[in-house]
Parts: C-alpha cells; structure tokens; sequence
C-alpha cells in the first residue's frame, strides 16, 4: 500500500521489520482490543456513540444482526447507485442482498 501511494518502505525499514510492526499496530485484534476502544466514546450529532460498536467479527450473514431492513435497503441503493455503471451484479445471494 504504501508503494502504491508513493511512499514505499526503504530496504533498511523492511529489514527492521517496520512493515510487520505496522501491521501488527493496525491489525483488528490490536485495535479492537485498545483500552481507548472498549470504553472510550465518539461525539455524534449530539449523542456519544461507544467506540466499541465498531467492532464486530464480521463473520458471514452477520449483516442481518446489525442492520435493520431500512439500512440494507438504502445501503443497497447506494451501492448500486455508485457501483452499477461497472457491471456488477446486485442480485441476492447466500452472503446477503448484494454480490
């Protein structure tokens, strides 16, 4: 990624493994379980939103215990609003509404 933004890692930051500690510093295990994010709060349109609600395992159809039918319907229309010009397909699938 960061060659691709051109900023590549030099020889001798690879060699000191600053790209391993980067990923590590970055991964959703580390980040998940920083003490800031379990109890620290994010200000929201007036409301303090728990840090912690944006963490979730992800696993697959999970989508369906956190969204309501109204954010999956509007989430689709944006995608296929921002997507569609490409050829995507927005069919149901057994992952969830879009594929």
């Amino acid at each position: 990624m960061a060659e691709f933004m051109g900023y590549p890692f030099s020889l001798e930051e690879e060699k000191e493994g600053k790209i391993q500690d980067i990923v590590q510093l970055c991964s959703f295990e580390n980040m998940s379980n920083l003490e800031i994010s379990k109890t620290g709060k994010y200000p929201s349109d007036s409301i303090l939103v728990e840090l912690k609600t944006f963490y979730r395992k992800g696993g697959i159809g999970d989508w369906k215990n956190c969204l309501t039918p109204e954010m999956v319907e509007r989430l689709d229309k944006i995608t296929e609003h921002k997507m569609g010009e490409f050829g995507l397909s927005f069919a149901e699938n057994d992952y969830g509404p879009l594929s």
